[in-house]
This record gives C-alpha cells, structure tokens and sequence, in this order.
C-alpha cells in the first residue's frame, strides 16, 4: 500500500509528521496553516483533506470539519484513486466518530473493502468499525473472511467473541453457540489451540451450552497445559465440577487449591446466584437469606461432611500463623453456623469460633465486617459473651495501635447489631463522649503519619456523630444535630482527606437545609469518571430541590459529560481488547458499556439537565424555544421513557455509603417521628426495604413522569399561543398536536397513580377547597404541574376539556392560580425559622416555585407573544378593538395572583434573613450547656482539646487544630443559610419583575 516507502497516504511522511505533531502538541491553527500548505501541493489527497478535518474538529470546529470530510469521502469513492491506505480511512474514522457520524465511516471502509477484497488492514479497519457500531453479526461476517483469507487464529476467535455477544445482547442467539463450538472444533482438529485466552473462550462456549464434562476433558487433554498456572486450572476445573453437581469431586479439587495456595479467593468459582443487572447488593439486607440451610441430605451425613471440612480447616489454620490470612478463621466460624443451622441451634461452638476470630483479629478495622452475618444469629446473652469477652483481651487505657482497633471492634460490633437502639440516651450520650475522648486521646499514634494515609481511629468519629445523630431523633433536641456537624468538622481539621466523614456533612447539611456547606464538602471529595454514576446520588437530588440551579447545573453537565464521552469511546477499549487477544475482557467492555447506558440514573439525569435548563431561562420564552429546538422539542425523552425501555434500566448506585438515616436518596427517618418500640430487627429491615424499593416502583415513575416535562412545556407554550388567535384562520391547534397532549397526560396522571379523570377531579377539589392539599403532599408539586398543563391542554383544545366549563371560560386559569396559591400559602404557614428547623419545606417551596409556576409563565408569555405578532404595528384604540376580552382578563387575573403569591413568599424570605450575629447566638446557645446531660459536652471536649492540643500533641496535628473554633463552623451554617434564602429570593425577584411587566402591558392593551 501507499504507507510504505516512506509515503503516508501516499503523501511523503516528512510532510505530515509535522502536522500530527502540531495537532499532539495542541498547536491547532500552527496545524491548521500546515495543512493549508500540503493541500496547495495535494489538493485532490484525501489524506490532506482529512488531517485539515482532524484539525478543524479539534478546534471546535464540527461542521467545516463534516464539511472537509465528505469531501475527502467523495475524491476516495472516485474510480482514479490511486491512494486509498487503511491510514487516509483511519484518520477519517476518527474525525466521524468525533462528530458521531460512525456510519460515514463505516461506509468508507466498505468501500474500500469492495475495491481491494483481500486487503487484511482494510478489513481489520471494516471490523473495528462494526465493533464500535456494536454489529455483532457484522463483525461476525467479518473475522469469518478475514479468518479464511490468512487462516489466523485470532480471527477465528474474533468471530467467537462476536457469536457470544449475539448470544448476549441478541434474542434467540443461543443458537449460534453450536456454530461457534464447531469452528473451533474444525480448527482444533487442523490447527490446535495455541493461547490461554483461546481455551478458555472455547470453555466458556461450552459452559454456555451446559457441556461441562466436554469442558472437563479438553482441560484434562493436551490443550490443558495452555493453563499458565497450574492453581488456575485447577480452579477452573473446580467451577466445572460445582456446575456439573459433582460437588465431591470439586471439594477435592478445591482442597488442593487452598492447600498450593491459601489466599487464594475461591467465591468466584462456586457461581453462586447473582442479581442479572450486576447491581450493588448490601451485605446487611441479604442476612435473612443467607441464615437457611436446604439439603435433602440426612443430618448425620451433613455432619460427617462439616466435621471433614472442619478439620481440613484447621489443618490449613495450623499450617499459617499470619495475621493476614483470615480465611480459614471464617471457614471454622461458616462451618460452626451450619452446624447450628443442622440442628444444633444450642450449640456453643459458633461463639467459641467467633470469640477466638475476634482475639486474633479484633483489631483489624474490618473484622467486625467479616462476621456481620453471623452476629445476627446470636441471641442476646452470647452477645453479652462476646463483648465480654473481647473487653477483656486488652488493657483500654494503655495507647496503642492494636488497643485502639479492639476499641473500635467493640463499639463496631455494637453499632452492626443495633443494640444502640435499646440503651437509654444518658448512655449514648456517655459512649458518644467516650468516642470522641478516644480518638483525640490515640491522636499522637497517627502524628508521624503522612497527612493523606488513613489515621488510627478515623471510625471512632464517625461512630460518634452517629450516635449523635440518634440522639437528635429520639429528642428533637437541635444541639444533638449541630454537636454531630461539630464532631465531623473537628475530624477534618485533624486530617482533610476522609470521605465518611465528608460524605455524612453532606447529608447532615443537607437535611438542615444549608445547601451551600453541603455541596462544598462534595466538591472536595473529587469525584470523577466512574465514580459519577455510584456517588452523585450523595448531592444531586438535593441540588434539584435547591435555589442553586446553576450548581445543579454544572453537577449534572458533569455527569452527562462523563456518560457520554464514555458511550462514545468505549469501543475503542473494545478494538484494544480485540487488538491484545483478551477475549474475556471484549465480553466485560461490552457488558459494562450495556449497563451504563441503560442507567436509571442516566436516563433520570437528562431529564433533570433539560428541566434545569428551563427553569433558569423560565423569565425568556425565546431561549425557552432555543433550549427544546436543540433537544429534539422534548421528543428523544418522551422515545426513551417508554415502557420497553423503561424496563431494562439498571441501579447502580453504590447505597452502602449513605449514613444510617438516609438509606436511600428519597428516604430520611430524621424526618419521621422515633418509634420507641421498633426493633433493630425491624429497622435493619425496613432500610433493606427502602433499598429494593429505590430500583423500581414510586423511583422510575419519578423518572419517567420528569421525562415528559420538557414536551410538555413545549406543546403548552405552542398550545397556549393559539389561545388569542380564534378570529384568526387556523387558530386553534392541530388535532395531532392536541391528541399527544392528552396522551401525555394520561401517562403524567398514571405516573402519580390515577387515571387522568380521576386526576382532574382531585386538581378541581384541591382548587376549590375540597380536598386538603396536604393529603396529596408526597406529589403536590408534580400535581399543580398537571394543573399547569391542563390548563394549556384547555386552551389548545377545540372543546373545554374540564368539567363545567367551555373554551373560552377563565375558569381554567383560575384553578391554576387557586391551586398555586392555596398550596404555597399553606407552606408558608407551616414553616419555620429554617436556621433551626432541619427537615423544613424550604426544598419543596423552591420547587413549587421554579417548576409549576415557572411553566405557568411561560404559558402566559406564550399568549401575550401572540397578542402581538412581530412585524406588525399595534392599532390604536380601547378594549372594544382588541379580540378576546375575556380571555386577556383571565391572564391578568392569572398575573396578578402570581405576584401576589410571590410577594407573600418574598415577604416570608425577608423575615427569615435576620443579622448574622443574630443568628450565630441561636445556634451557639443550643450547644453551650452547662449541664451534665444534654447537648454541650461534647463541644465543651472539642473546643478544650483544641486548645491543648499543641503542647500536649504537637507536630502535624496540634498545629491543624489551632484554627479549630466550633463558633467558626456555627458561622459558616449562618451564612450558608443566608446564601440559600438571598438565592431563592434572588428567584423571586426576576418572576416578579417579568410579571409586573407583563401586568403592565395588559393594562395597556385591556385600558
């Protein structure tokens, strides 16, 4: 081809290696210039046409670039083309898939492939092109030509991989898996096998089809010994066995594994059951179900076999002493528990295990993790036994490293059984002090330590705001709550770098409402690339109910950037994984990409992105329009939230870091009375209930119910522009444009769970007082939307779509703005100082106010817009000239009760927005007790360990405490509140000025 001799793309490579280097360096108009010059010289060379693409496209130029790439594709598709190099074809496939144009690029290389049949870079190039189009047969077509072309076997194995993924990600697939096990059979018979990565994808064909034994004998053959590791193929052949119920023989085999290799991890050979989306699961919620045992073995051969595995267990605990390897420790404790499951429910061998586990492992920060599962199988006498027992293995007053994680081993195995729930609140206050007189205690321990390595005792803090937190709860009394804050703050003045503790300030500011605290501690956490999709749930929610819509803005950019990007150039890991012959990894990279994309939470996320984006440009109807133009009108959410899709969304949220009282992101039992009754049984599982629930039911209705706003405000605005036009031709709306109106508000009612008759009714009682809003609170905001809509599906329509009224009546605005009203007016009245009110109804009067009041606006700047039409002189003369008297005094009475129902709010904020130092007093006086009991103890200990902390610690730490002040942190919260009203104001304001203009511009044309 024209790459060799020293020619690329059949241009010299002296002349374009400067141009790619322009382009690596980013020197993008030096390399602009470049290829300004080698066109002069080549002005028909597709290649220079596609560098000068790659450079426009680089220089955030798209559409010159799509523009100087088609070129370059029609001088390839010209008959007298000499130079047509898988290089000219790959610089273009990077330019089209950067402009998300693969199908351009993928027809270039079939052409190419049809001019030149046997050119093995251009069908290479073909393939990687259907890989990144994710055309599995294709690709499977594909490598079979190339495979009988040159005969290699990786391409053979590229036709394997594409025939699994069919298999996969195609419906009636597993048909081909014969196919594929009989080419490989063909080439083993010619050619063997000659790579692991080969052997085991002809294994795993063979375990897709249940063909264990087949699979069992070819690792025992000759192609065995492509296994590198003997302990890997033992391992395999274990999985085989386990799959094949000949649970003897695997046993066997498995012993020998652990017996060459201790620490090898065996939980992934023994395929046991795992959820289909490959979502998180939580080790806490699937206790219950692991505590059975189901065998239809008598119960004197289920304990001849357990006492055979014990003592295979304790030969391996005698054979390593290290205190790294817990495994064969676990195994005695698993073994202890079935034997208690086998009918021995009185046995006292499962404490003795656990009692000797905890001796030998107690200060290691994860032992009580280890055997969570196993503490809830203990009654409450062997738990007294167990923390006995664990007290007395050590001196609690002596400082040192393994003294303190026996310390934190206790108090963890407390927190895991609940039994905190039942001591009485001078004890846990007691313990809460203990926690924090500990941990500044065993400071000096960490005061060599580089400041982002873990400290000792980092978990006692947490522990300790726990505590506090709970506290908070059963009392109600608010200096609880801000000793938790003070607890966590101190802990990252100690060191900066620990996420629990940034991650429970986040919710603990959260739920007080100081949202500017919340997303600062956020920020610091750093998140990025795939820890976006498990981590964002931290803040986002809350983001969206907040004044900060620009900072919700930015954090959903974020991830959609990060979504898409990723989408976008996965397959390239795909190619690279093809190109190295890591078979197994193409399956994963495939899978992973699957996921991601069908994320809940990417396809709740781009609803949110559109919506934000109205509500901040709600006061201009103009860059509302421009907004829906470049997403579709609101069409591509409305394709996405159908039911078939909806349906394979998955939930990757990683919900095992959220604090105890947030189980999930719409879940806060801060909010819910303390039940003094409840159990830690009954708490453990309704936190596992809260979590199930967040996959599916009341969460992807929330999704799919935001996914038709954005059409919706669309078709109301155009619908509403109608509303003045009646003497006009062709006034009214289209039937069609009408008719998807009310099927989208058939699938809005059914999201909240009614039919949209049944909706309408509840709409009309709450306006007229019939039916208190408080009984439709959960959703209220989500129903004075539907009020919203309705009113513009009303006007849009031909005939009155509301009971008791026709077309033209102003009965429809009205019960928008009674609806409106009644429901901010009762927030208003129901709320107090939000300072000292955690938990308050500020979140939902900022939704009230930037959702349904916001599309209500921008319906009446539809209709006043239409009033007057652009290019047209307005007429001189009173009311009597004017069309549709009656429907211009509806508006201004609608106007005229939106101003109101802000000035109220306005009025409320002012009152709320008190002198700082006002406000630091209130919060100070709560956590400046004298007393004994109550809140102020452990702010007392905290401000008086900073004080000494530099002569008695010194170094690192005792300097970082100097700048502590629990008064500093209480200002802080004074001015992130006084942020967060001035913002919602701030929202306030620009409503109000739109509508006093808009006031203003009816009483000229209604006088």
């Amino acid at each position: 081809m024209a790459s060799k001799f020293g020619l690329a793309g059949g241009i010299p490579e002296r002349r374009v290696r400067p141009i790619w280097d322009a382009v690596d360096s980013r020197q993008y108009k030096a390399a602009l210039k470049l290829c300004t010059g080698l066109l002069a010289k080549h002005p028909t060379s597709p290649y220079a046409l596609a560098l000068k693409a790659l450079t426009l496209e680089r220089m955030g130029k798209p559409d010159e670039a799509l523009s100087v790439c088609l070129n370059a594709k029609e001088l390839l598709y010209k008959d007298n083309i000499f130079h047509f190099d898988d290089l000219t074809l790959s610089t273009l496939q990077i330019v089209f898939q950067r402009l998300d144009r693969l199908d351009l690029a993928t027809s270039c290389y079939e052409y190419a492939c049809t001019k030149y049949p046997s050119n093995l870079e251009l069908m290479m190039g073909l393939f990687n092109c259907y890989v990144r189009e994710y055309s599995y047969v294709k690709q499977q077509q594909t490598a079979i030509k190339m495979y009988k072309t040159v005969g290699e076997e990786r391409f053979l194995l590229w036709a394997i991989c594409s025939i699994q993924l069919q298999v996969y990600f195609s419906s009636g697939g597993e048909k081909l898996l014969a196919l594929a096990e009989a080419l490989l059979k063909k080439h083993i018979n010619s050619h063997s096998l000659h790579e692991p990565e080969a052997l085991a994808l002809y294994i795993s064909i063979l375990e897709q089809q249940a063909k264990y034994d087949a699979a069992l004998e070819i690792l025992s053959g000759d192609l065995g010994s492509l296994m590198g590791r003997e302990e890997d193929k033992l391992r395999l052949q274990g999985r085989l066995l386990a799959q094949a119920r000949n649970y003897v023989a695997a046993s066997e085999i498995y012993q020998k594994v652990l017996e060459s290799c201790i620490c090898c991890m065996l939980e992934h050979d023994v395929n046991l059951p795992k959820p289909s989306t490959g979502e998180h699961t939580y080790s806490s919620c699937s206790v219950d179900s692991t505590l059975s045992i189901k065998t239809c073995l008598s119960e004197d051969l289920v304990e001849s076999r357990l006492t055979k595995a014990l003592s295979f267990v304790q030969t391996l605990q005698g054979n390593n002493s290290s205190d790294c390897v817990r495994g064969p420790h676990l195994a005695n404790i698993e073994i202890e528990r079935l034997r208690r499951l086998n009918g021995n429910p009185n046995d006292s061998k499962l404490i003795e295990a656990l009692v000797k586990y905890f001796h030998r492992f107690g200060h290691l920060s994860c032992s009580a993790s280890d055997v969570e599962i196993y503490l809830h199988m203990l009654s409450s006498n062997e738990i007294t036994e167990l923390l006995d027992a664990i007290s007395g293995s050590f001196d609690a007053e002596s400082v040192s490293v393994n003294t303190l994680g026996l310390t934190i081993t206790i108090f963890k195995v407390q927190e895991l059984l609940g039994t905190l729930f039942t001591k009485s609140t001078a004890e846990l206050q007691d313990i809460a002090k203990r926690l924090v007189e500990t941990f500044y205690k065993n400071l000096p321990l960490s005061n060599e330590l580089d400041p982002q390595e873990s400290m000792y005792g980092e978990e006692l803090l947490s522990m300790a705001s726990n505590i506090l937190v709970q506290l908070y709860w059963r009392t109600r009394s608010f200096g609880y709550l801000l000793e938790a804050i003070l607890v966590l703050e101190f802990g990252l003045t100690v060191r900066k770098y620990v996420w629990q503790y940034k991650i429970m300030l986040v919710h603990l500011y959260s739920y007080m409402g100081v949202l500017p605290l919340a997303h600062k501690w956020y920020l610091t956490l750093e998140v990025k690339n795939i820890l976006l999709e498990s981590v964002l749930h931290h803040i986002l929610p809350q983001m969206l109910n907040s004044p900060f819509l620009q900072q919700a803005a930015d954090l959903a950019k974020d991830y959609l950037k990060f979504m898409d990007d990723h989408l976008k150039e996965s397959a390239d890991l795909t190619c690279l994984a093809y190109r190295h012959r890591t078979y197994s990894k193409v399956i994963e990279f495939v899978q992973f990409k699957d996921r991601l994309q069908n994320s809940r939470q990417y396809f709740s996320v781009r609803s949110d992105s559109m919506i934000l984006h109205l509500k901040q440009k709600a006061e201009s109807l103009e860059e509302v329009d421009s907004i829906l133009e470049n997403a579709s009108h609101g069409a591509r959410l409305v394709e996405l939230s159908k039911e078939d899709n909806i349906r394979h969304l998955t939930f990757n949220e990683d919900l095992q870091a959220r604090p105890w009282w947030t189980p999930t992101s719409s879940v806060n039992y801060l909010s819910e009375p303390f039940d003094e009754s409840a159990t830690p049984e009954s708490y453990r599982a309704k936190s596992c209930k809260h979590k199930s629930d967040e996959k599916d039911g009341s969460k992807l209705k929330d999704a799919e119910r935001k996914s038709l706003v954005p059409r919706l405000v669309y078709l109301s605005t155009h619908g509403c522009a109608s509303f003045l036009k009646d003497s006009e031709p062709n006034g009214s709306c289209s039937d069609s444009t009408v008719g998807e109106m009310k099927t989208l508000l058939e699938r809005y009612a059914r999201s909240i769970g009614y039919s949209i008759d049944d909706a309408l009714s509840i709409v009309l009682g709450m306006s007229s007082g019939k039916k208190a809003v408080k009984d439709f609170a959960p959703d209220i905001v989500s129903w004075m939307s539907f009020a919203v809509f309705i009113n513009a599906w009303n006007l849009s329509s031909h005939e009155s779509v509301i009971p008791g009224t026709d077309r033209s009546s102003p009965n429809s605005w009205q019960i928008v703005d009674n609806l409106v009203k009644s429901c901010i007016e009762e927030q208003l009245t129901d709320a107090n100082r939000m300072l000292t009110s955690p938990g308050n109804n500020v979140p939902l009067l900022v939704r009230m106010i930037t959702e349904p009041m916001s599309w209500h606006l921008l319906a009446i700047q539809s209709c006043l817009r239409a009033l007057a039409p652009q290019g047209k002189k307005k007429k001189k003369g009173g009311p009597s000239d004017q069309p549709n008297i009656p429907q211009l005094q509806a508006i201004q009475s609608s106007v005229r009760s939106m101003i109101d129902t802000l000035q109220s709010v306005h009025t409320w904020l002012s009152d709320q927005m008190k002198p700082e130092e006002q406000g630091l007093d209130i919060l100070l006086s709560y956590v400046q007790g004298t007393s004994t009991e109550g809140p102020g103890q452990i702010s007392r200990i905290l401000d008086a360990s900073a004080a000494v902390a530099n002569s008695e610690i010194g170094g690192r730490i005792g300097q970082s405490l100097e700048s502590w002040s629990s008064a500093g942190v209480m200002r802080r919260i004074v001015g992130a509140e006084h942020e967060t009203l001035a913002e919602l104001k701030k929202i306030c304001d620009s409503k109000l000025k739109l509508l006093k203009s808009e006031s203003a511009s009816l009483s000229t044309v209604l006088h």
